[in-house]
């Protein structure tokens, strides 16, 4: 399943060269919302000043706001205020030029949606269903955890 990604950041209009565009699912943004620690509170708050471009679908959004009351009484609050106002939503996509051997119907529009945007990153907290059945990697989007990923910048000298 695995082949270069189409073009690069240069063919994506509106898209700065340096800009990493990363993808976040449901989970991401339920334990952004739901707490003010850990990575993926962490990417909101440092997306704009890093050069990352958070990206998320209606769908993910939808699927968030029905779960916010699970997450505790300051969830919806984070939700409206920092979360959503440092978020890019577009629509879920629902078709692949290419085959996506995927067996979870309910998450194939995240993967979709995140190659149609055109994201670097796919991010999740859902490792047995993105991880453990697609792998690190799907068409050159990678997939991983947003620990994984601020690990990998760090790495890189880039945190």
């Amino acid at each position: 399943m695995d082949c270069p990604r189409r073009g690069g950041n240069e063919d994506v209009p509106g898209r700065r060269e340096e800009e990493v565009r990363l993808f976040l699912d449901t989970s991401v943004l339920l334990a952004a919302s739901g707490s003010a620690k850990g990575a993926s509170r962490f990417l909101i708050a440092e997306a704009g000043a890093r050069g990352w471009e958070l990206v998320s679908s209606d769908y993910c959004a939808e699927e968030t706001r029905r779960n916010l009351s699970k997450m505790g009484g300051s969830a919806a609050t984070a939700w409206r205020t920092t979360v959503i106002p440092n978020l890019r939503l577009v629509r879920a996509s629902l078709t692949l030029d290419k085959a996506l051997l995927f067996p979870k119907a309910k998450d194939r529009p995240v993967v979709i949606t995140a190659l149609a945007v055109r994201a670097d990153w796919l991010l999740t907290l859902d490792e047995t269903d993105f991880h453990g059945r697609l792998g690190p990697q799907v068409y050159g989007l990678r997939l991983a955890t947003p620990g994984e990923f601020l690990m990998e910048q760090r790495a890189q000298g880039m945190l």
